[in-house]
């Protein structure tokens, strides 16, 4: 398998779960990148509001195939 691949870096965010942030994330970039390959969770953090946590957040690596 050869080709160039590009890495990006993208945020996401749930209510819900780091889980939820990931997913989300993936599934909004392919809406507009083609052939994603890995995303490679590189950061996890939450947001707190009035003493309890607000949303999950996850910061990924994202490759992509370049044409």
């Amino acid at each position: 398998m050869s080709g160039v691949y590009k890495i990006i870096e993208i945020i996401g965010c749930s209510s819900t779960s780091w889980e939820d942030a990931v997913k989300t994330a993936v599934e909004t970039a392919s809406k507009s990148l083609q052939d994603l390959r890995i995303a490679e969770v590189v950061a996890q953090d939450v947001t707190v509001k009035d003493g309890k946590v607000d949303q999950y957040r996850v910061k990924i690596k994202l490759s992509f195939k370049y044409h």
